[in-house]
């Protein structure tokens, strides 16, 4: 396991105290400080920087040959910490302490140290990580943004305003699907002149806002959350399968949201999101998809592809049909028929 020790602040020079323990070279573009990791260390690269009134941001997009640890340690107090796992995973504590929190991949955590005790991050070998850490110095942060903060509701207002750092903070969650659409977003940009600086200073901000709202979300008990996670695609795509492969029987809604471990109304959201429609709405997309193609396709019956699809009654499946195309399942076989 390898150590580097950072005893600098602001990010700026984080970034060139990692570059000079790691004896590269750093490259600086319009206020973005970055370097790429020696081969002998690793590949990927580490990128900072410092935006006006106490903001900032580093990128750690890095895969290390052995276990890396960063110890982020100086005379004074440390920047409020919001970090986002977007690929693969690390471990971080407070140097005071010897808990050790892991943070996986669509994890995030609120992090900040009491008084002037650090950071320290733990990165594994030969795994890629993909590491986002919005950065507040919460003195100089408080002056722009006073008003703003004084609208915001504890615990976060006592946070954001604890410039003497008397409390430690740790939280973490699953980021939402509107966060990762932001660092989906953030990546893709490719412009590396002035406007990555203004690019990023604005994605900066939208990130804080709705971290800001998610935990605000995440303070609520599970069936009053309305931000879909990002962890929860997962459990809506299991739904999308269930109900492509079950049409013949489908369960209720509920009990589909129950197999995929999702509350009823979180499953509608997601829904709603991904698909434009509720979950009703979807399955009965999906009936008359099949509908279609088991009627040009096969010499099935209505009877016999109405059971496929789930409807007791072929009169259900015409009156359906009929509204969604404009024409009933008989004639629009036949139509098929003779165009092909």
């Amino acid at each position: 396991m390898k150590t580097i020790r950072v005893s600098s602040l602001p990010l700026k020079e984080v970034v060139t105290d990692i570059a000079k323990a790691l004896n590269v070279p750093y490259q600086e573009n319009c206020s973005i400080y970055g370097l790429r990791l020696p081969e002998t260390v690793g590949e990927g690269t580490i990128k900072g920087i410092d935006f006006e009134d106490g903001l900032g941001l580093i990128e750690y997009d890095c895969t290390f040959n052995d276990d890396m640890v960063f110890e982020f340690s100086v005379n004074e107090v440390h920047p409020l910490k919001f970090l986002f796992c977007l690929e693969g995973s690390f471990k971080h504590k407070f140097e005071d302490n010897s808990k050790w929190h892991k943070i996986e991949q669509y994890k995030n955590a609120i992090v900040a140290s009491s008084k002037f005790n650090g950071h320290v991050l733990r990165f594994k070998k030969n795994e890629r990580t993909s590491l986002h850490s919005l950065e507040i110095a919460r003195e100089r942060f408080q002056k722009k943004m006073d008003c703003e903060l004084k609208s915001l509701s504890e615990p976060l207002k006592g946070l954001l305003t604890d410039i003497e750092a008397e409390k430690m903070f740790f939280y973490d969650g699953y980021y939402s699907l509107e966060l990762a659409d932001l660092f989906r977003e953030l990546n893709s940009f490719k412009k590396e002149d002035y406007l990555k600086k203004l690019f990023l200073e604005g994605m900066a901000y939208k990130v804080l806002s709705l971290q800001i709202l998610q935990y605000q979300d995440d303070l609520k008990k599970d069936g009053k959350r309305s931000l879909l996670r990002q962890s929860e695609l997962k459990q809506l795509q299991k739904a999308v399968a269930i109900i492509e492969e079950r049409l013949s029987e489908l369960p209720t809604i509920d009990k589909i949201a129950s197999e995929v471990g999702l509350h009823p109304k979180k499953l509608q959201k997601g829904f709603q999101e991904l698909f434009g429609s509720s979950v009703n709405t979807f399955i009965q997309n999906k009936r008359m998809e099949m509908a279609k193609t088991l009627l040009v396709n096969t010499n099935l019956s209505l009877a016999e592809i109405s059971n496929a699809i789930g409807y007791k009654s072929t009169s259900y499946l015409t009156k359906v049909f009929s509204t969604a195309y404009g024409i009933n399942p008989s004639s629009f076989r036949a139509k098929n028929n003779r165009d092909r």
